[in-house]
């Protein structure tokens, strides 16, 4: 199995985050819930007064990472990238991260529209476009687990 597929697969099996952003050299994490499209961007849904929210618009350079559940028993994996982020305006675009994302089951549509329309904290989606991908997986290459897939 090639690692972009290994990649995909593991964007379809987890639901789940770790995104990282910097301003004015001050890193800062969160978790988010995501959703994947078919050319291995990232989408997610914040309101748009977090923190990361903020700092992707002042500082489009992001990082992340994602795990699936394991024990220190298991042979680890997981994947992080690195890519660019942006807030979605046009509406074709935000039409298509609400498809992928209540597709996922993680929210349903009424909630994700309620979630955009909230007059305190209006929810905005946003897109990682990743320019390189890191898998690290001991189960499917066990003699070099670090594997690169650069975009």
């Amino acid at each position: 199995m090639t690692v972009r597929k290994l990649i995909e697969e593991y964007l379809k099996e987890a639901r789940l985050m770790q995104l990282a952003t910097s301003v004015n050299n001050q890193p800062w994490v969160c978790s988010v819930w995501f959703a994947p499209d078919k050319d291995l961007n990232i989408y997610w849904i914040s309101s748009e007064t977090r923190r990361h929210s903020q700092e992707v618009l002042k500082n489009n350079r992001v990082a992340g990472a994602i795990v699936l559940p394991q024990t220190p028993q298991d042979k680890p994996r997981g994947l992080q990238f690195q890519g660019v982020a942006e807030e979605l305006s046009g509406r074709k675009e935000i039409l298509n991260a609400i498809a992928l994302y209540v597709g996922r089951g993680i929210f349903s549509k009424e909630k994700v529209l309620q979630f955009m329309k909230d007059s305190e904290t209006p929810h905005r989606f946003y897109r990682i476009k990743p320019t390189q991908f890191v898998l690290f997986d001991a189960v499917h290459f066990p003699d070099n687990a670090r594997q690169e897939l650069r975009l």
